[in-house]
């Protein structure tokens, strides 16, 4: 049994004198998602608040691949190298954690895996957790046989059943012990519990003989769902409510910020292995529409620092979430040219990751708008509304020849240089002759990108063509450029394809005294070109 599938099943009690904001937010920042990006070994983590009246309180609950991982260093080193944060808040939890040994599984046709649901799906789910200790090692077997072939059937008739699944405790990985037989069963939020169906699978004449004969005590919890975990920590909402000093760094993977601007600042890993940096902020509340941000070649999620400070400002209902496009920092190992696909899948990743549904809105620009166009026509599920900027729908080989001109000058006269020309070629000469605090905090951002990322993240502007695709877009854009770009040869492009955006064809908004990166160069005016239609 022991390779075999299981759960990790906690149950918490916060003691006196540890907030329960505090509590929450390092467990749905810190250490579910720790363990959710482990894929192999946990396939979901869920927690549930009781709804007996008795403590503990909380429950968490991970579905286990096998068991076996459970003794591995990958899993036992998480809590051999916990933070002294995450050890200061153990320390004031009463905690006990169990391992079951999955034996039997039946569910309804309904039933869809709770991390497969949106949280708005998922909460308020029902779970039922029973165990009983036996009065004898030989009545395992008849106590999981009565489970199997009566009780289970007969729960499922109850309205709003979904799942019963039997397991055994202690698990083969912890070695002997009283045998244990735990039952879960899932409800939906509306069921049937305590009415005729569930009355008549607690009376008959084979659970009389089951409990007379085999089962010394048992014990009943209930519980609703209030929270899924994903690999991409979330929780502003708890975090927004802590002081200044609940400040976190793990120096490595996460960086919180507390109060009234709560921020949270991690990564999510691709398919393929590279690390893509976020930061998500706004409005705290987890149902809050979410405005994301696609950042532009050779620039951070930091160009878009002057536009979200109006964001915040002018649209505090709005969460807000910002990303760094692969090759700002690294690449996939061995390196693999990026491509509109690939960046368009990275955005998927950090939303599945983050458990968002939907974005409000996509904005984004030069390679950014390119990869928001393809964001739209790949995963337009994923998507309301988008706001693409400074971009081209298809390359050309002069475009090509530029970048590898460009590719040369980073690795031979160095990133430094590449930065200074690319903010010249990229700005307005009002931006440049007006503004140079702003010419030069864009020059160092550039100065930072990892050269052998540009080399191969820029490739994605390479021999692509969305013009034919575009047409058949079923998501609502807006197209916007700064009236200086390529000194208003882009402003003739965009304003050429604009009609071949979906069925209705889009508006372009111009933005005045801008060049390639208007919402860095003149944000305000930017703002005001895009307000209404994000409003919409």
């Amino acid at each position: 049994m022991a390779n075999g599938p299981g759960m990790l099943y906690v149950t918490m009690q916060p003691r006196e004198g540890l907030s329960l904001d505090q509590f929450h937010e390092w467990y749905n920042n810190e250490h579910g998602p720790t363990r959710l990006r482990l894929p192999h070994i946990f396939t979901n983590g869920l927690r549930y608040r009781s709804t007996d009246g008795h403590w503990p309180e909380f429950l968490a609950a991970y579905d286990v691949t096998s068991m076996q991982l459970l003794d591995t260093p990958t899993y036992t080193n998480l809590r051999a190298n916990r933070s002294a944060r995450e050890a200061a808040t153990i320390g004031q939890v009463d905690v006990d954690r169990k391992f079951f040994d999955l034996v039997d599984s039946q569910q309804s046709p309904l039933f869809v895996p709770i991390e497969s649901l949106t949280d708005t799906e998922a909460e308020g789910l029902v779970l039922v957790s029973v165990e009983v200790s036996l009065k004898s090692d030989d009545a395992e077997g008849p106590v999981i046989e009565w489970y199997k072939k009566e009780h289970i059937p007969m729960l499922s008739k109850i309205p709003g059943w979904l799942r019963s699944r039997v397991f055994r405790t202690p698990s083969a990985i912890e070695g002997r012990g009283q045998t244990r037989v735990i039952t879960l069963h899932e409800y939906t939020r509306d069921n049937g519990l305590d009415g005729p169906e569930h009355k008549a699978a607690m009376n008959t004449t084979w659970r009389d003989e089951v409990f007379s004969k085999y089962i010394a005590q048992k014990g009943r919890r209930t519980y609703e769902l209030f929270y899924v975990f994903g690999p991409g920590p979330r929780e502003l909402d708890s975090l927004s409510r802590l002081p200044q000093s609940a400040a976190f760094s793990d120096g490595h993977f996460l960086s919180t910020t507390p109060g009234g601007h709560a921020v949270v600042e991690a990564s999510v890993s691709t398919a393929d292995g590279l690390r893509i940096p976020y930061r998500l902020e706004g409005n705290p509340s987890p149902t809050a529409p979410t405005i994301a941000f696609s950042n532009s070649l050779l620039t951070s999620l930091n160009m878009w620092d002057p536009l979200v400070a109006i964001i915040k400002t002018a649209r505090a209902d709005l969460r807000i979430l910002r990303y760094d496009t692969r090759g700002r920092h690294d690449v996939p190992s061995p390196p693999v040219p990026a491509d509109l696909d690939m960046l368009s899948d990275d955005l998927a990743t950090l939303l599945s990751a983050l458990r968002i549904p939907k974005l409000h809105a996509l904005v984004g620009v030069s390679m950014g708008g390119a990869t928001t166009l393809k964001f739209a026509l790949k995963y337009p599920e994923l998507l309301e509304k988008f706001v693409a900027c400074d971009f081209n729908v298809a390359s050309s080989d002069a475009n090509t020849a530029a970048w590898k001109d460009r590719i040369a000058v980073a690795e031979g006269d160095g990133i430094r240089k590449l930065a200074s020309q690319t903010v010249e070629r990229w700005f307005h000469p009002h931006t440049m002759n007006d503004k140079k605090e702003v010419a030069g905090w864009m020059t160092d951002m550039v100065a930072a990108n990892s050269v052998q990322g540009f080399k191969h993240s820029c490739q994605a502007l390479w021999n692509y063509n969305l013009r034919d695709e575009m047409k058949n877009c079923k998501v609502p854009g807006l197209l916007v450029v700064g009236d200086g770009d390529g000194k208003g040869a882009l402003v003739k492009a965009m304003d050429g394809f604009r009609g071949l955006l979906g069925a209705q064809g889009s508006e372009l908004k111009i933005v005045p005294q801008a060049g390639h990166l208007p919402m860095a160069e003149s944000p305000a005016e930017f703002w005001e070109a895009v307000s209404g239609y994000l409003g919409e």
